[in-house]
């Protein structure tokens, strides 16, 4: 294979997929590796037909520190030879890794895309060119569906995503190899690549060969079934958009609400798109899979009011009366208050309102959970909202014997991720009120009583 006829290839995907305009600025990603040379290589000698700028970004992701210097040293002298601007970033993986629990991979490639972005604005550069080969395409294939991804995972990685291009995206590695060897190139080497430790390298260097050996043309193959699922892709993603404007009642970085009654009678098709779009969209929330999307449909389909999932990552799905909501926020602990009597307290961050009122005559006695009627003589101003301690007890109503907070929550099936934002009313050091589940028989109403204290609970939005 002459290096032309792979030029010729990139330029045809190029014109093909309209990853290129005249006067476009280009960054490219450039780790000093065989994919990321030749893609360097191949825009340099098309720069003039399509008269862009090019710059290239290495990234040092600080995990290889005895290979970094020479990567990076080879890149510098590439990019002088060629006469290209030649740029480095460095991130912060580990870190970042933890404070996001997410994998490595998961932390390296948000982190990348990061660097991708902020150096193209710095730049000015409108595109970002990727070295994803056909070769990238058949192991995400393989992957994905080694994992159980539906269509929408394997129609793989497109040439184009807004300003992210992929203009090797149809060239295979032995092309890529020739062309770097015709050219007397020897790109660095990553070590990383060469070892098993992570799936993808599993994939490339144990499935594919065994794959190829039985169908030469695994990758042309698989490359137009992924194309063919790109375009079908395309069709619903306009149908998704459309339905998922419509089902959002409220969205933020880590919690989407989502309104549950069109949902229920939804077609599967549909429904699954648009919940990996709505998680896909909802940065906090990334990284559910497709297993994760079904129980997900189940719940909707078959979950009653308070149902939930407990998905990894600490994302929790939960269906409520009228909306589902996904969230990856921190459960909450409501704070200690002073509770007015009379009056209403409003319970920051559970969406929650105690009301107090002091009444001569007990027309009705509450319902012993979102409203309670207690005997006003028997406690000790001032109430107190808190939330559970550890070792919490006291008498629920009608049980006849001490209990723990702890088992009631158990018995009364109440989530664990609620229990920090359960209110606990107190008189002294009494628990007089598990809000909106019990109150204590100590302090309950008599045929003696002669002032009533009258609490009730209130959820709101706030």
């Amino acid at each position: 294979m002459r290096p032309e006829d792979l030029i010729m290839k990139v330029d045809e995907t190029i014109r093909r997929n309209g990853l290129l305009c005249a006067g476009d600025s280009v960054l490219v990603g450039f780790s000093g590796g065989p994919d990321s040379t030749c893609l360097l290589s191949v825009l340099h000698a098309l720069r003039d037909i399509y008269r862009c700028a090019i710059h290239a970004l290495y990234v040092n992701h600080n995990l290889r520190p005895d290979e970094i210097p020479a990567e990076i040293a080879f890149c510098k002298t590439f990019c002088e030879e060629l006469g290209v601007a030649f740029m480095e970033r460095s991130i912060d993986i580990v870190p970042f890794s933890k404070a996001h629990r997410v994998n490595l991979q998961e932390a390296a490639r948000e982190l990348r895309y990061q660097a991708f972005q902020d150096a193209a604005l710095e730049v000015k550069a409108n595109r970002i060119a990727l070295g994803h080969t056909a070769d990238d395409q058949a192991e995400t294939f393989i992957m994905r569906l080694s994992r159980g991804s539906g269509p929408a995972g394997l129609s793989g990685i497109p040439a184009k995503r807004g300003s992210i291009i992929r203009p090797l995206i149809e060239a295979e590695r032995r092309e890529i190899e020739e062309f770097l060897k015709t050219r007397d190139i020897v790109p660095v080497t990553d070590s990383s690549n060469l070892k098993e430790d992570y799936f993808r390298n599993k994939v490339r260097m144990s499935v594919m060969p065994v794959l190829k050996h039985s169908n030469p043309n695994l990758l042309r193959a698989i490359c137009h079934t992924m194309a063919i699922l790109q375009e079908e892709e395309r069709y619903f993603e306009v149908l998704v958009t459309k339905t998922l404007m419509k089902l959002i009642s409220r969205k933020t970085g880590r919690r989407i609400e989502l309104f549950l009654a069109p949902m229920e009678s939804m077609d599967k098709v549909i429904l699954r798109r648009v919940l990996r779009r709505a998680i896909q969209e909802t940065e906090g929330l990334r990284g559910v899979g497709f297993g994760h999307i079904e129980d997900i449909i189940r719940l909707i389909r078959k979950g009653t009011a308070g149902s939930r999932l407990m998905l990894p990552r600490g994302i929790r799905v939960i269906r409520e009366y009228a909306l589902l909501v996904i969230t990856s926020e921190e459960p909450v602990r409501i704070a200690e208050y002073q509770l007015a009597v009379p009056g209403e307290t409003v319970i920051v961050g559970a969406g929650l309102v105690i009301t107090a009122s002091i009444e001569q005559d007990a027309e009705q006695m509450g319902n012993g959970r979102s409203t309670v009627l207690l005997d006003a003589d028997r406690v000790k101003l001032p109430l107190a909202v808190r939330p559970r301690r550890a070792g919490d007890s006291f008498h629920p109503l009608g049980f006849g014997r001490t209990k723990k907070v702890q088992d009631l929550f158990v018995d009364l099936k109440v989530p664990r991720d609620e229990r920090d934002s359960v209110p606990i009313v107190t008189s002294g050091d009494d628990i007089i009120w598990v809000a909106g589940y019990r109150a204590d028989d100590r302090f309950k109403v008599t045929e003696h009583t002669k002032k009533f204290l009258r609490l009730g609970i209130v959820k709101g939005k706030f």
